[in-house]
Order: structure tokens, then sequence, then C-alpha cells
């Protein structure tokens, strides 16, 4: 399994207006466009970060249901206006789960 780790550093005093974004529109359109998602985080150190994972069976699969997703009017339209304008910059980790990673519904990777 392939994990996207996002790390966001907002504008100052965004974060409540972001997570509220994130969790009434954002990752419900991430999950509809076949996206495991995870998150909003808030970190415990910087009152203008959030974290927040997505998960993919493969790296195909994170390019085609990317590709999808950004080329697509509900980004284009309903999500990027309102998040990119609260974002200052933003970081992505990308992993791949160990043999016997744990998924989030307690089954076992290969």
């Amino acid at each position: 399994m392939i994990l996207e780790i996002r790390h966001y550093t907002l504008k100052p005093g965004q974060r409540d207006a972001f997570i509220a974004f994130f969790e009434s529109k954002n990752r419900a359109a991430l999950r509809e466009a076949g996206m495991l998602v995870f998150g909003p985080l808030r970190d415990l150190e910087d009152p203008d970060k959030v974290h927040w994972m997505r998960a993919f069976d493969s790296l195909e699969d994170r390019e085609r249901l990317k590709d999808a997703f950004y080329s697509g009017t509900v980004w284009s339209e309903e999500i990027e206006p309102t998040a990119m304008a609260m974002i200052a910059r933003y970081e992505a980790d990308l992993v791949e789960t160990t043999k016997g990673f744990e998924n989030f519904d307690g089954k076992k990777t290969l």
C-alpha cells in the first residue's frame, strides 16, 4: 500500500476554517474520487499546521486517481479556490508500507 502523508502550513489563523472546509467538502470529494483519506490532523506544536493522509493500492493507482481528480471540475471549481487560498506551503511524503503493516481496517497487507 502507498501512503501519501501531507503536511500543510496554513496562513496565520486559518487552521479552523481549513479543517471545517476539509471535513465538510474536501474529504468527501477525495473519497468519492476513490481515495482512502484520513484526517485532517491538528499539529500539536504549530497552530498553523495540519496533516492528513491518503492511501492507494499502488503507485499506478495513485497517479490514475490523482490525475482524474485534479483534472476535474470538483477540484477546479469547488475545492481549489477555497483550500489553496488558506495554504501558505505544503509538503508530501510518499511512503510504502512494509510486510505485516496493518491497514486501518485491521487487515495485513502483503
